[in-house]
């Protein structure tokens, strides 16, 4: 069968929730909206990712205020020193927006951008996380075979995983010709609704081109979200 569908988008609304919560009144309101979201997500990820960002929720009020919550790796890298990193990033974010609205053509427009940053736990594998790690060793000329084992060894350690599956995609190691190498390792139950599958996937550049990194994590099932 194939598995053409993103694990996290088939489970929203059973177990998993909304990366973007808001509400559009019309079309175009809901268009505009989105176009911010795309245009935050993209400076987050283009200042903080060595952070090792998990997931970024952006909430919207009635007065224009954004409420952005981020889990990272290493909150240290995005909060900085006495805060000037999140205070920097909060800065940009909000002259972003405001430069959408003025194109729009709105007369004075007022943001505000609250920023929460959450560390992810100890001993909680993210596939996010696995994901870009597998990333910058790639970037590093490590091979790839030997990466795919040694973060699928260290996954499957942890108690709370029951299945991982790891997928390289691209001209791995450099060869002429582009290949998928594929190592997966316990369950891995992606059709059934209840299970947790945690999905991520990220970009190694590389002096010869891209490999693309794709990671499930199956961490057993949820019989009640609320």
């Amino acid at each position: 069968m194939g598995q053409k569908i993103n694990p996290n988008a088939l489970r929203l609304g059973i177990i998993e929730n909304w990366k973007s919560r808001w509400w559009a009144k019309t079309k175009k309101q809901q268009r505009e909206q989105i176009e911010e979201d795309v245009h935050l997500r993209k400076i987050i990820h283009a200042k903080v990712t060595p952070a090792g960002i998990v997931r970024v929720d952006i909430e919207r009020t009635a007065d224009n205020a954004y409420r952005i919550y981020m889990r990272v790796a290493r909150p240290g890298l995005v909060i900085g020193r006495g805060g000037k990193g999140i205070e920097d990033l909060s800065k940009a974010l909000e002259m972003e927006l405001l430069k959408i609205l003025r194109k729009r053509g709105t007369i004075r427009p007022k943001v505000f951008v609250n920023l929460t940053v959450e560390e992810v736990k100890r001993g909680d594998i993210a596939a996010q996380y696995e994901a870009q790690t597998i990333a910058w060793d790639l970037e590093k000329r490590l091979p790839g075979r030997r990466v795919l084992k040694k973060h699928l060894e260290a996954i499957m350690q942890n108690r709370e995983i029951k299945g991982a599956k790891i997928k390289l995609s691209g001209r791995i190691d450099g060869n002429e010709i582009s290949r998928r190498e594929t190592l997966s390792k316990g369950k891995l139950p992606l059709q059934t609704l209840r299970a947790h599958i945690d999905y991520g996937q990220a970009t190694a550049f590389n002096t010869y081109g891209t490999v693309g990194v794709k990671v499930w994590l199956y961490k057993g099932e949820v019989f009640d979200k609320r």
